[in-house]
Order: structure tokens, then C-alpha cells, then sequence
């Protein structure tokens, strides 16, 4: 006969082996164009249908369920210290990191092996710092003149003066993205969710994210208001499908560089321009400190705004984060989060600098 315990450690051999299959499934789909063109009809498909099964909801609720897996995960962690529940709570886990591991791969992980936006644009040069100052003097005169036509409050600093009609112009902007960069579909959902983590998301480093387990593109809001409407055309992006993070960037840029609402414009050339700083400032930094210097009063107020909120929320926590999320980025074939080089690259490429 059987025994309770003998089932319970052929139940866990057999979830353990199944996660390992799992992991070795994923990546020969990676390494598969056929696969990789599947995923990505896959979400095509579902995508409009995800965003509308929790987009009414007036909260995240893909970070209530963050919370509630975190507490289920917690306490069987615990568990496993008494020896009485040790056996069926590391079933549980077992259980649980296989669905979510699954879910997350079939609609979302295989995404980042599509084929890189770089090869769909007509040219393919290196980018050299000449060519990104050019853009640079660009950048600083279009920041320079859009600025003046924004909102601003009592102290000079930016303020957004409708959030949700720059999300509006985001989603009608998706519908507009050139045809060689992207043939896919925009539902045209309202989806952005203020961050039930915004307290802690401040300390991290991290302004938004795409939830893959609800569609739901989260932003914190306590953010300084140059970040918020780029953010969210950012996470759109991933909404769109397009999974890793310099190509969001990218695609941001398109959906609000020429955007008629000021506050995406503004918020969408603002980082564009702090992006070309970043990849000039280690080759030329008396470049650099000349734009600086030359940024209008508006824009060294947003600025001084922007690092007094950096400068009160860094930590071990922005240490941590930046940590797990640069090993993140490379373990999706992706480079590190404070590389700047692939949006360069793309954005060089775009403008034929």
C-alpha cells in the first residue's frame, strides 16, 4: 500500500521535472523562428481581449495579485520550517512557480525573441557621438520650445495638466506607428494604473511596469511629472507587444514625439534628450555640461526638481532593484538597464543622422 508521504514525494518529483521540462521547453522556442512567430500571433490575438478583462477595474489589480502571491508564497515558506507541513507547502510552491511560470512564458516571455526592431528600419549604421550631438542641439531647442507652452505650478515646476488626455493621445498615437516598424494592432484600451506600490516603487529606481498577468500598465504616480506621460507611452508599448525595454523606449518616442498634447511632446523630447546626454557624457563631458548649462530656466527648474526627488528616494533598495533588474534585462537577451546604446542606435537610425 501507498503511503500519504510517498504520494506527496512522487507529487513533488513530478512538478519539479515538470518546471525542468518547462525551462528546456521555452528556451528551444526561443531558439525556434517558428515558435517565436506563433507567440507572437498568440498575443496578437489575445492581447485586445486581456486588456478588456481587467482594464475596468479601477485599481491594479494585477499588483493586488502580486500581493496575495507574495503571501501565499510567504507563509508556505514558513511552513516549510515545521516539519509537519514542510512536504505538502513545498508541493504548493512547486505547484504555484510552475502556472505562473507557464502563464508568463505564453504570454510574455517569448516576446523578447522577436526580431529586433534594428533590422526593420531601411539603415544600419553604428552610431558615433558627432552624429548623436547633432541630435542632441535638436533635442535641447525642441525641449527649449515646447516647455514654454506647458503648464507649470506655483513654483515653476511642470505639472501635467490632464493625465487622462495624454493616455488618450497614447492610444490614438499606437494607432500611427510606421508600418515597417510595426504591423501591430492597437485595441485603443485605456489600461494605465496608478502603482499600488508607488511608495516603495520610489526608492527603487523604477517608474513603471507591464504586468503580463493582467495587461495593466502600471506608472508611479508619484513620480515628477517629466516622467509620467513618456512612461506611459513606454508600458503602452508593451501593451502593443513589444517586450524589451529599449525598443518600448524607441516606440515610445514615436508615439510621442510628435504627439499634439504638449505634456507627452514635452515629456517624450525631455527624455530623448536626457538619453542622448547619457550616451555622450563618458565620450565628451564638457559637451554634456555646455547643454546643460544651456537648458532653459524652465527646464534647469524641472531638473533641479527631478534630482531632489532621485537624491531623497536613493537607497539600498534603488541598489537592489537595479541589481535584479540589469540580470533580468540580460537574461532576456537584452542589454543592462543603464545602457543606453540600443535607443541610440535605433533613434540614429530613424532620424538618418
Amino acid at each position: 500500500m501507498v503511503t500519504n508521504t510517498t504520494k506527496t514525494i512522487y507529487k513533488k518529483r513530478v512538478w519539479a521535472g515538470l518546471l525542468l521540462a518547462q525551462f528546456l521547453l521555452f528556451f528551444a522556442f526561443s531558439r525556434s523562428s517558428v515558435m517565436i512567430s506563433f507567440f507572437e500571433n498568440f498575443f496578437e490575438i489575445q492581447k485586445k481581449f486581456h486588456q478588456l478583462i481587467f482594464s475596468w477595474i479601477p485599481f491594479s489589480f494585477g499588483d493586488v495579485l502580486y500581493i496575495l502571491l507574495g503571501i501565499f508564497l510567504l507563509y508556505h515558506v514558513i511552513s516549510c520550517f515545521s516539519k509537519k507541513n514542510r512536504k505538502n507547502s513545498l508541493f504548493k510552491i512547486l505547484v504555484s512557480i510552475n502556472i505562473f511560470y507557464f502563464i508568463y512564458q505564453v504570454f510574455w516571455g517569448m516576446l523578447y525573441f522577436q526580431t529586433p526592431i534594428i533590422k526593420k528600419l531601411p539603415s544600419q549604421k553604428e552610431p558615433t557621438v558627432d552624429k548623436a550631438k547633432i541630435l542632441t542641439l535638436k533635442y535641447l531647442q525642441k525641449c527649449k520650445d515646447t516647455r514654454k507652452l506647458t503648464k507649470e505650478d506655483k513654483n515653476g515646476i511642470f505639472v501635467i495638466a490632464d493625465l487622462k488626455a495624454v493616455q488618450k493621445e497614447i492610444l490614438y498615437r499606437q494607432a500611427l506607428l510606421p508600418g515597417n516598424i510595426s504591423g501591430k494592432k492597437a485595441p485603443g484600451i485605456n489600461s494605465f494604473k496608478p502603482s499600488l506600490f508607488k511608495n516603495i516603487m520610489s526608492y527603487t529606481g523604477i517608474l513603471g511596469y507591464y504586468n503580463p498577468f493582467t495587461a495593466e500598465s502600471q506608472f508611479n504616480s508619484q513620480l515628477p511629472n517629466t516622467f509620467i506621460p513618456f512612461t506611459s507611452a513606454h508600458e503602452s508599448s508593451h501593451q502593443l507587444g513589444f517586450a524589451r525595454e529599449q525598443e518600448a523606449n524607441f516606440v515610445g518616442y514615436l508615439i510621442g514625439i510628435n504627439s499634439k498634447n504638449l505634456d507627452l511632446r514635452y515629456s517624450t523630447e525631455y527624455f530623448t534628450l536626457k538619453s542622448l546626454l547619457n550616451y555622450i557624457a563618458d565620450k565628451d563631458p564638457d559637451f554634456v555640461k555646455n547643454i546643460l548649462r544651456n537648458y532653459s530656466q524652465e527646464m534647469k527648474k524641472d531638473r533641479a526638481y527631478e534630482k531632489a526627488f532621485m537624491m531623497k528616494h536613493q537607497g539600498l533598495l534603488d541598489d537592489f532593484f537595479g541589481f535584479t533588474n540589469n540580470l533580468f534585462l540580460k537574461s532576456n537577451q537584452q542589454e543592462g538597464s543603464i545602457t543606453y546604446s540600443y535607443f541610440i542606435d535605433l533613434l540614429l537610425n530613424y532620424e538618418k543622422v
